[in-house]
Order: structure tokens, then sequence, then C-alpha cells
């Protein structure tokens, strides 16, 4: 049960925990996207040879178009993770602050790391700030103008926005400068439902791209994740037709949380988060069921839901929640 606490996405645990749950598992543990891209055309990948460098260039500048900000201010990684797990080498500040709650990753990112309620961030004054816009595992959204606004009182800022691609207009990505101190992580798999691409991204000014690129070598991401990245990110398209339906699929679970008497939080339309002192045995009523939620081993009264990505998914979920 600890590591169903721990981290989403861990199907394999729970058909340990749970053996008679009937299958397959429906995962809402994640808040990934589960109505994945698929391309249009079989994609044709070379595995025979090195990932080509100018492959990974044009797939940094059609990231760089759906982020708003230029090629050149971006880092392909092999995940988002990775990319925060690195942030060590860049040369931040200190003392480095990380708001809370949010992912485990900015607790390790860096050592020494202190946490700060996200309702005092305002009063850290230099050294590093880290959070995560969109909020995990609330959902919280702040403006990129209340974010431009921590630049003003020193520092650098570290912004986490992996589950940003689903709310363009919630990223400070587009209004960065050069001399902002300011890095921003993006993640592929969230958005396109494509985790196990591992591919994500670091927007920043030049001497952190510089930085960066040295520590991962020349060849940082795979031929697939190329390929994926190129394709997924060039289809315009499905993304817009994306954002529109992950924003219907999410109003479509908040009126069914309502209807079992259950108030969901957040404004991040890949998840929500419920509270209540049933939240134990909720999960254990969807895990019964086959259906992976999230809980928190800080936070015993919060569960946290992945958005079904059909009507047999949505079906399931509220036979669950009605049967308990």
């Amino acid at each position: 049960m600890n590591t169903l606490r721990i981290h989403g996405g861990r199907i394999d645990f729970a058909a340990v925990r749970y053996p008679d749950a009937p299958r397959p598992w429906l995962d809402l543990s994640t808040g990934i996207n589960s109505v994945a891209w698929t391309p249009a055309l079989e994609l044709a990948v070379d595995v025979t040879t090195l990932p080509s460098p100018d492959a990974i260039l044009a797939l940094e500048a059609a990231a760089a178009d759906m982020f708003g900000t230029r090629p050149d201010r971006v880092v392909a990684l092999p995940g988002s993770e990775i990319g925060l797990r690195l942030l060590d080498g860049l040369d931040l500040p200190a003392p480095v602050h990380y708001a809370v709650p949010s992912y485990g990753t900015h607790r390790e990112a860096i050592a020494g790391a202190v946490p700060v309620a996200r309702a005092a961030i305002n009063e850290i004054d230099g050294g590093t700030l880290i959070l995560a816009n969109p909020n995990n595992p609330d959902g919280i959204r702040d403006t990129p103008a209340r974010l431009l606004a921590l630049l003003g009182r020193g520092g650098w800022l570290v912004v986490d926005e992996a589950f940003a691609d689903a709310t363009p207009e919630s990223s400070i990505a587009p209004v960065l400068g050069d001399d902002d101190r300011a890095i921003v992580f993006r993640s592929f798999g969230k958005f396109f439902g494509l985790p196990g691409v591992r591919l994500g991204f670091m927007i920043a000014p030049p001497g952190q791209v510089t930085a960066m690129r040295g520590r991962l070598g020349s060849w940082p991401i795979s031929a697939h994740a190329a390929a994926y990245g190129i394709a997924a990110y060039r289809d315009t398209d499905w993304i817009a037709q994306a954002r529109i339906a992950i924003a219907a699929r999410a109003a479509r679970l908040d009126a069914l949380l309502a209807d079992h008497g259950l108030v969901a939080q957040g404004d991040c339309p890949l998840f929500r988060l419920v509270e209540s002192d049933a939240a134990a045995v909720l999960f254990e009523r969807l895990a019964c069921a086959g259906i992976l939620s999230r809980p928190f081993d800080y936070a015993p009264r919060w569960l946290r839901l992945g958005v079904p990505g059909s009507d047999a998914g949505f079906a399931r979920l509220e036979r669950a929640l009605a049967h308990g």
C-alpha cells in the first residue's frame, strides 16, 4: 500500500494487492491523458543508427512552437523528471525552497531544499524557488502575471509545467525573456497520453541551456522519442481538439462525483482531487472494482482521480461509486 501512496501508475502492485479485482484495471491514478495521441501514419524509426542531431533540433523547434518560445531556449530531455534531478548541476543560488504540497521529485531535486507552503511563496526572497503550475495534486493554477511577480523578488524561479499543455494560458514560458531568471520544465507524456516515450523539455536562459546540454551529452533522447515528439507537436488539429475534449471529460467527472456527494477540487482538467474523511474507504472500494486512484501518505483525507477516457470508463466508475 505504501508504494501506491508514493506514485501513481503502479498497476502491477495494485494487481498483487487486489488479486480478485476485475480485469483489466482502469488506471485513474496518474493524471495522464487517457485518450492518447496516435500517428496518422506509421512512423518509420531507424534504430540501427544513433539519433540524428537534426531530428533533435527539429523536435525542439516543434516543441518551442507549442510552448510559445524560441527553439534555442528549449532542451529535449529523457523525461522532465530527469531534468529536475539535474538541477543541482546548474549552479542555482541557495537557499532552495520548494512549494508544498507538490511532487516528491521537487523535494529530492537539490540537496538541502526546504519546503514552503504555497500560500507563503511571496515571502521568499533570493535563492531558488521550485513550484508546479498547474500544481499536483490539488490542481491549483497560478497566472503567468503572478509568477512573473515572484521574479521581482530576486533569485531564481523553477516552474514545473508538466500539466500545462492542457491549459496553455497558465504557462509562463511565452512571456519569459533571456534575462529572466526562470527555468520551466514541460512533459510530453501527460498531455499526449504517451508516458512510455519518456520525453520532456527544459526552457531556460542561454547559460542554463548550455549547462544542461553539457550534462546530457550528444544523444539525450531516443530516435523513437524524437520521431513521436516531432509528429505529435506538429499535429495542431489534434492538439486543439484534445484540449476541448479533455476539458469536457473533466466537467463530466465533476458532475459524476457531485452525484455521489463528492466535491471535485482543482483547475487542472487532467485530474481532480477529492477531500473526504472516507478517502481511504473510497480508495479500497474502487480498488476492489479494479479502479486505481491515488492516495497520499501525507494527506489521508485526499484522493486524486484521473479522468476516464471513454463512456465505458465513466460507467465503470459510476457503478463502483454507486455500490459503496
